[in-house]
Parts: structure tokens; C-alpha cells; sequence
């Protein structure tokens, strides 16, 4: 596919021209019979991912851990789970993928740790310890009860009192998470360590775990009941700390070292002080903004999607970050629903708009996640009780939400349908054999009853494939400069069913149009798409000015088309 007249990309780093895969380990591939995915089904799944043609691997975390948040709740920064394997078969797959020319980027958690972590129980265990100031301690505000009213991400308040010493602990997460103090240089210091520990082994990255939430508001932590009122725990000394790990861990290292924040609740403006390459904080930022327009109340009541307010929100971010910083592209992740359910029709045009998704998002300009069966349109799962849930964040939604008695038990459930994490985390779906090929044993949490029609095998062979759609768009990215680095423009940004932009570098531009609904759509488009090229489609003979349902098409149009 590569086009000698096509512009040459100039000089940029891997990850512009790059696609990133996810692989969420307990629900991937798993070697040993016990029902949770581990180091051995990645490795054994490799050519899967090399034959995709993504170029870098995230791994959430393989660390260990009481799995109380399924690892991000980490008791060890510098091992591996037994559950995941060892050391030894990480450094396999480390060599494996790099043979392949894949990366490796490891979740990094250090917003918080394990209340196993061996610093928090020594932290606990006395008021003048020497990592007593390594977490976050107060005592009881005045007239008792926790120091301020600050809730915790996953129900009920913020803090934990502790009887050891009775003062509280802070925890953003689970009560089994204790934030750490990063005012503490000592901390600060120690995670610096771990991370050149893990760069020298030979890794890639990281991916940086609500990494905004190192610093705090102190004045908020430590005033009387008081509350951020639905706003970020994020303090000023966040660019300070980010600065201070660059410094620490990525100058001076030979080569490029992929780092990404995922920040909640950040801006545009913060954003680009994060990723302005002449602060040296970070490469790029996951932001929320876009997975939050459907959300009413709480992230479980779903509203109903509206596509002008997703455009406007994406294209606010590619316009804020044209001339400075990076994008991060994702519509789903291991805490997010399953895109072509979310976004699209996910039974009478699966496949349509699960490409459909693929080509628009990835011809946005920044760096394209994927997470693991979206290249072959998985979905989200309906269990039909709340005990064959297993994610810590429905299920104390669901106890609470149904204790408080406003909403019926079959109403909390369907929240849970339709935002729990848990969409994300069913094993995935190889084959049409027992548990979707994923495990001979009993899974941790039962496959999607779909995956005899939905899996890779199955994808993969049939005439119409979102796993090949993705492959060329995966190699449009690599071959085309403009795909990486062209302009961004919003064509019709109030159109309730056209998504449609242009992409823009030198003399080359670039169309997609794609229309995101069941009914067929005329395109309101000025320009003349006759003459013009059309390197993709999601239909079969794409032609003319009437788009079919879900159909999304990528043109390279004709220079007299572009300059008019």
C-alpha cells in the first residue's frame, strides 16, 4: 500500500505512526487449565497479535496481588503473580515479542498500592514508624468521623480508620487500596527505582494508572469535612512529580520509551501541558471526557448516545491538540463497555459498525488502542443474576443501589448490562469450542454465551472479517504520513448520523465519511467524492452519494476535489 507520491513522514517518534494493543492477562488466553489467563497464553497468542500488525502490547497488571481490584491492587512492584507465572516466563515473552517486533508496555499503579504491600503494613503498624508518612494518615475530624467528605471511586467514603492506631487511611479505590503520599521524596524516590528496574529489563513503557491522582489538594486532605463536590483529587504538583520522573527514570536512556497517563477528569489545557514534548512529562494522556456524554447521574445510568456531542468532544481534542501534545484514541478499555454494543448495533450490523468504529477512530490523528476483541466485534454480556458478575465496582454499585431501594433490583441490573466493567473482561473469544477456547478448565468469569458465532476463528475465516478490516487499517497507519500527522478537520458537526472529517497533509487529503445508523443516509457533503479514490470500505462496490447502514468509506480524493 505504500505510495511514493504520498507526503514522507518526517521525523517523528514510534508511537505517532504506531497502534497499541491491550491485553487485559486474566481474560486473554490461559495455558494452564486453571481458569485464569497468564503469561503462557500470551506467549502462545503472539502471532495472533504480530499477524494483526499492532506494534506494542500493554499489559494490564501481572504483578502481585490479593486481586481485590483483579491487580490493580499490587503487594509487589518487582515480581510476577504465580496466578500470571514467573519472572522467568515474563522475560520469554519480553524476547518472543521483541523477536516479533512487538513492544511491551506494563501497567504501572502507583497512585496507590495493596494494603499487603509490605510499605503500607509497616505503615499501619505504629504512628512514628518510618513509613508511617509513606500513605496518607488523619485523624478523626472533629466530633468524630473521617477527616473529610471526599468518596471512594468504588462506593462509601474515602477513608478507613484504622484500630491499630485509630486515625484513617486514605483510598480513592477499595478499601483494600491505600493511596500513597508522593509528598514524601522517600516514596517518590522508590517508585523511580522500580521503574528503571522494569526499563532495564527491557520494557518498553508503561501506561500510567490514574497517574493524575499523585498529588492531592493537601489543603483539601487535611481541612474538616471537607469535599471536592464531585471534582478531582488532582493537585498542582502533578507537572512537578511527572517532570521529576522524567528526569529519573527516561533521560539519558537510547531509544523511546512509550509513556501514557491515564488522567481523569483533565482538560484540554491540562492536557497540553502534559504532553508538550518540551516539558518532558508524558507522551500522551487517556482522557474521559468522550466515555462520559452517555452517562447520567452515575456512570451505570446510561443514556442514550448522541453522535453530535461525540464528535464535538473528539474534534475539541483534535483541534486542542494540533499544534501541541498527542492523542490517545480508544472507545473501550478493560473498564469501559464493549464499543460496537456502546456505539453501534451489535446484533443486525455487528459487523458493519464494529468497522465502522475501527475506521473512524483510527483515522483521527493521535495513537489507536485496542483492546482485546475488538478486532473481532466482541460484545457486551447480559448475565442474567448478579452473582456471575465479578468486578468490585457493579458489585458494590448493585448492593447499594439496591439497599437504598430507589431503583428495583432488575433496574440496577440493567446499568450493569450496560456499563459494568465486566463487558470488558470476559475471556476472549478464540474459537467455538468449551469456554470460547480460552481455558480447559472452569474460567474465572463465565465466556459470552455468543462466542460459538463471535470468535477469532470464526472472524478470520469468513468472507466478511472485522479482524483483516482491522489489519488494513493497521497497515494505512504505517504507510501513510497523513494517517499519522495530517490535519484534522469536522465536516457536518451537527449531522446526527454522518460522521465525517477530513485529514489533511501537503497536498494530500483524505475522507472518511461513515454513517452511524440503521437507516440509509444521502450524503450532505459539498464535496464531489466521483472522481476521488477509495482506499476502504466496510460494504462491498462502495459507490455513489448514498451511504447504506453503518457504512463508513476512506477516500484519498483528487487534488482539483481537494483544493476546491
Amino acid at each position: 500500500m505504500e505510495d511514493t507520491a504520498a507526503p514522507k513522514l518526517p521525523a517523528t517518534p514510534w508511537w505517532t505512526r504506531a497502534v497499541v494493543y491491550q491485553v487485559y492477562p486474566r481474560s486473554f488466553a490461559d495455558s494452564t487449565g486453571d481458569g485464569i489467563g497468564d503469561l503462557g497464553g500470551i506467549r502462545g497468542r503472539l502471532d495472533h497479535l504480530a499477524e494483526l500488525g499492532v506494534d506494542a502490547i500493554w499489559l494490564s497488571p501481572v504483578y502481585p496481588s490479593p486481586q481485590h481490584d483483579n491487580g490493580y491492587d499490587i503487594k509487589d512492584y518487582q515480581d510476577i503473580d504465580p496466578i500470571f507465572g514467573s519472572l522467568a516466563e515474563f522475560d520469554a515473552l519480553l524476547t518472543e515479542a521483541h523477536a516479533r517486533g512487538l513492544k511491551i508496555v506494563m501497567d504501572l499503579v502507583v497512585n496507590h498500592t495493596s494494603d499487603e504491600h509490605p510499605w503500607f503494613m509497616q505503615s499501619r503498624s505504629s504512628a512514628d514508624n518510618p513509613k508511617r508518612d509513606w500513605y496518607w494518615w488523619r485523624p478523626a475530624a472533629e466530633g468524630g468521623g473521617p477527616p473529610n467528605g471526599w468518596g471512594s471511586a468504588f462506593s462509601g467514603p474515602a477513608w478507613t480508620l484504622d484500630p491499630t492506631t485509630d486515625e484513617y487511611y486514605l483510598h480513592l479505590f477499595a478499601t483494600q487500596q491505600p493511596d500513597l503520599n508522593w509528598e514524601n521524596p522517600e516514596v517518590r524516590r522508590a517508585v523511580y527505582s522500580m521503574m528503571n528496574w522494569w526499563l532495564d529489563r527491557g520494557v518498553d513503557g508503561f501506561r500510567m494508572d490514574v497517574i493524575n491522582f499523585i498529588a492531592k489538594h493537601t489543603e483539601l486532605v487535611s481541612g474538616p469535612q471537607r469535599s471536592l463536590d464531585g471534582g478531582s483529587p488532582m493537585g498542582p504538583q502533578i507537572h512537578d512529580y511527572l517532570q521529576e520522573m522524567h528526569a529519573a527514570v527516561f533521560a539519558g536512556r537510547s531509544g523511546e520509551h512509550l509513556t501514557v497517563g491515564e488522567m481523569p477528569g483533565v482538560t484540554i489545557d491540562d492536557a497540553l501541558l502534559f504532553t508538550d514534548p518540551a516539558r518532558a512529562e508524558v507522551d500522551m494522556i487517556f482522557q474521559f471526557e468522550h466515555v462520559s456524554l452517555d452517562q447520567g447521574e452515575s456512570k451505570f445510568h446510561a443514556l442514550p448516545r448522541s453522535l453530535p456531542a461525540l464528535k464535538a468532544s473528539l474534534g475539541r481534542w483534535q483541534t486542542g491538540l494540533a499544534a501541541t501534545g498527542w492523542n490517545s484514541l480508544y472507545l473501550n478499555n478493560h473498564d469501559q463497555p464493549r464499543l460496537v454494543s456502546r456505539f453501534g448495533n451489535d446484533t443486525e450490523f455487528r459487523y458493519e459498525s464494529a468497522t465502522l468504529w475501527a475506521l473512524v477512530l483510527h483515522l483521527h490523528r493521535g495513537t489507536p488502542y485496542i483492546y482485546q476483541g475488538e478486532e473481532i466485534g466482541m460484545t457486551n454480556v447480559r448475565f442474567e443474576s448478579i452473582d456471575e458478575y465479578r468486578d468490585i465496582e457493579s458489585l458494590n454499585h448493585y448492593r447499594e443501589a439496591v439497599a437504598e431501594g430507589d431503583q428495583s433490583p432488575a433496574t440496577v441490573l440493567a446499568g450493569v448490562h450496560a456499563m459494568g466493567r465486566d463487558n470488558a473482561r470476559t475471556p476472549m473469544q478464540w474459537d467455538a469450542s468449551a469456554h470460547a477456547g480460552f481455558t480447559t478448565g472452569t474460567p474465572w468469569i463465565a465466556a459470552n454465551p455468543n462466542y460459538t458465532q463471535v470468535n477469532v476463528a470464526a472472524d478470520r475465516a469468513g468472507d466478511r472479517s472485522i479482524f483483516r478490516f482491522y489489519q488494513r487499517l493497521i497497515e494505512l497507519r504505517h504507510t501513510l504520513p497523513t494517517v499519522c500527522l495530517g490535519d484534522f478537520t469536522m465536516l457536518e458537526p451537527q449531522h446526527e448520523s454522518l460522521y465525517a472529517f477530513t485529514r489533511t497533509l501537503g497536498a494530500e487529503t483524505l475522507l472518511v465519511v461513515a454513517n452511524a445508523a440503521d437507516a440509509p443516509l444521502d450524503m450532505p457533503l459539498p464535496a464531489d467524492v466521483t472522481g476521488a479514490e477509495l482506499l476502504l470500505g466496510n460494504y462491498p462496490a462502495s459507490s455513489g452519494a448514498a451511504l447504506r447502514p453503518w457504512e463508513a468509506r476512506l477516500y484519498r480524493l483528487a487534488a482539483h476535489t481537494a483544493n476546491s
